[in-house]
């Protein structure tokens, strides 16, 4: 009898962590620009439906996930427009988190604003995914963020380890060339869904993605206990970017590396116990490869 309650109890606990999913994702839908009257049931089933899709609907990975390893993320979606009974658009921001070792601290790894963001959605509609076509527009996106919101915190954890789901997310992008709604096209922006993966995966844009993990494992996860090598690390990362900057200046992929990283670089470099050289050298590079922002980084000086 005890040995049968163990078996049950074992593969309980193993399907619990099989069936364990790969995010524990937020959503917030804003819907309060849209003019006239508004159904608010739809909204909220929208929101929850987006919220099983996420976390619950989908295994992204064919990882097994403890609870503890979920990957902190965020869907903040604003409809400032209803076309239509079913039909309405917007923007959606994803924002991850990434936490670091030893410390109660998270690091964002992602903080994207997609300003190109159509669908339709009817209520009592179950949302569903096929990565081999193309069915509609929300499971379409909400997939290739889910996709991407992997790629990057295993990019975190490993050299280029992330590559498999950027691939996958390079295939919801393929199998979306057909859609009607934009942001997936190359030709239609050099700031959307298609560009974002396209870098990602070409060699020039390699530097980004080392940086990530040297920035991440290197400097970030032994900041407790070694906060000055840490921190020299990081500056190390940061020369990464120098040759893709000069390849690339002003791209799309590394705006959304700074979106994400920039406050946090300041935070890192400025006050005590920083050196002078140190203050110096990391304003040198960040006014170098994030030229716009140099404004902000001069408080590293202070």
């Amino acid at each position: 009898m005890k040995k049968y309650i163990l078996i049950v109890l074992t593969s309980s606990f193993l399907s619990l962590n099989f069936l364990a999913q790969e995010l524990n994702c937020q959503v917030k839908i804003n819907y309060s620009q849209i003019q006239g009257s508004v159904n608010k049931q739809i909204f909220d089933q929208l929101e929850k439906s987006i919220f099983e899709f996420m976390n619950n609907t989908n295994k992204w990975t064919n990882n097994v996930y403890n609870v503890q390893e979920k990957i902190d993320c965020s869907l903040l979606i604003i409809v400032d427009q209803q076309r239509g009974t079913e039909d309405y658009s917007g923007s959606i921001q994803v924002i991850t988190e990434r936490p670091v070792y030893k410390s109660s601290y998270k690091t964002q790894n992602l903080n994207i604003q997609d300003d190109y963001f159509q669908f339709k959605f009817q209520q009592f509609t179950v949302l569903d995914f096929n990565l081999n076509k193309f069915d509609n527009n929300l499971t379409s996106v909400l997939a290739f963020y889910a996709y991407v919101i992997i790629a990057t915190d295993a990019d975190s954890f490993a050299p280029l380890g992330g590559t498999e789901y950027w691939q996958k997310a390079q295939l919801v992008v393929q199998n979306a060339q057909g859609a009607s709604e934009t942001g997936w096209q190359s030709g239609q922006n050099e700031r959307n869904r298609y560009w974002l993966v396209e870098n990602t995966l070409q060699p020039v844009f390699k530097g980004i993605r080392d940086c990530l993990y040297e920035y991440s494992r290197k400097g970030l996860d032994i900041m407790y206990e070694k906060p000055d090598e840490g921190r020299a690390n990081i500056l190390k990362a940061l020369d990464l970017l120098r040759p893709v900057y000069r390849s690339r200046p002003s791209s799309y992929n590394m705006q959304q590396f700074f979106n994400a990283k920039r406050d946090e670089l300041v935070n890192i470099f400025k006050g005590t116990p920083v050196s002078p050289e140190e203050k110096t050298k990391a304003l040198e590079v960040l006014s170098l490869v994030d030229p716009a922002s140099t404004t902000k980084y001069s408080k590293i000086q202070e």
